[in-house]
């Protein structure tokens, strides 16, 4: 973390988006360990999430979400880079949005649903503070 307080603001929310794209698949790889356990069959991938153990099923859902989640992170990311948010909010809130969305992988894994969903709410917080830094950055 120490190398994200040197950079710039916009440097940060630049590394914060290739952190979060690394992060989509980190539950992937333990979707990829219950694959193994089970018997891959690599000419149906699909038909085998109902044979995983109830862990990969849920670093399943982590994984799908993360793709979600990453969609809005980018465009929150990308609108304060754009709008040259210099707010050292955005750059923690950038990287609040790293961490808990890799705790959420995490505890969805573990199966700890309040983690997960305080997890959930804290990157859909920081999301929404980087769109209104944005929005305030271009209001007149």
């Amino acid at each position: 973390m120490a190398f994200l307080q040197q950079l710039s603001v916009s440097g940060t929310l630049l590394y914060c988006v290739v952190a979060a794209a690394a992060l989509i698949y980190f539950p992937f790889l333990v979707v990829g360990y219950g694959r193994v356990k089970v018997g891959y069959d690599t000419s149906a991938p699909r038909a085998l999430f109902d044979k995983l153990p109830a862990f990969a099923q849920r670093a399943t859902w982590a994984h799908e979400n993360s793709f979600e989640s990453f969609v809005l992170f980018t465009a929150a990311a990308l609108m304060a880079y754009v709008t040259q948010v210099s707010s050292p909010l955005a750059a923690q809130a950038a990287i609040a949005y790293v961490i808990a969305r890799f705790l959420y992988s995490l505890f969805y894994i573990l199966n700890v649903p309040l983690g997960r969903s305080l997890m959930f709410a804290v990157g859909s917080t920081t999301i929404g503070t980087l769109m209104i830094l944005s929005l305030a950055q271009v209001s007149p």
